[in-house]
Parts: structure tokens; C-alpha cells; sequence
């Protein structure tokens, strides 16, 4: 999958496992990175349905978004890279269409 980041912190923070363990912490840092990583490995969305780090579609005023777990609270929040994002008929995501994502954030939202 193609991966991009919102801004230059949290590209840094990912090529860079010593600044990234460092500023997030050993633990937040490491699942950082294996998250990067099982992304990259992925082809599509769907190939992360059941990675750990419960990769999941976000509701409300975070519909569009997608997260999976950090260390609690924290969440890696990203969005499809996709224009338009895929979508059905009824306005279900299709996950093996998307194939390019963007990481937006590392952060506690609930």
C-alpha cells in the first residue's frame, strides 16, 4: 500500500526509529512502526482487517477515517488516499479498492 503522511513530524517519526521511540516512547513508538509496516506490507485496506491493531472505519465526525490501536488510548488515525474514496451503492467503503492511505494523526479521540 501506498503510504503518505500529513505532515513532515510524523514522516520524520516514522523513518526514524530512534527519534520516533524517543518522542512517542518505547512502547507507542515500536507499535507505531509495526503498524507502518503492516500497512506497507498490506495491498489493499482489506489485508488489515485482521492484523492486530483492530484496523477500523470511524463513525461521527471522524466518518472517512480510519484507526487502529496504539498503546491505550492512543490510536494511529489515517485516510484513504484514494479520489474518490471507493465506495458501494449503499455508501459502504470497499476496503480491497483502497489502496493508498494517509496518516494523519497519532491520538487519544475518545
Amino acid at each position: 500500500m501506498i503510504i503518505t503522511f500529513a505532515n513532515r513530524k510524523l514522516e520524520k517519526l516514522a523513518n526514524d526509529s530512534r527519534k520516533c521511540k524517543t518522542d512517542l516512547g518505547p512502547k507507542r513508538g515500536e507499535l507505531f512502526q509495526r503498524r507502518l509496516l503492516d500497512l506497507a506490507d498490506a495491498l489493499t485496506l482489506e489485508d488489515t482487517r485482521n492484523l492486530p491493531g483492530h484496523f477500523h472505519e470511524l463513525i461521527g465526525n471522524k466518518k472517512g477515517q480510519w484507526a487502529c490501536n496504539l498503546d491505550h488510548p492512543y490510536r494511529l488515525i489515517f485516510e484513504p488516499h484514494n479520489e474518490p474514496i471507493p465506495t458501494n451503492e449503499h455508501g459502504n467503503y470497499i476496503w480491497i479498492e483502497i489502496v493508498a492511505v494517509e496518516i494523519i494523526e497519532i491520538t487519544d479521540y475518545h
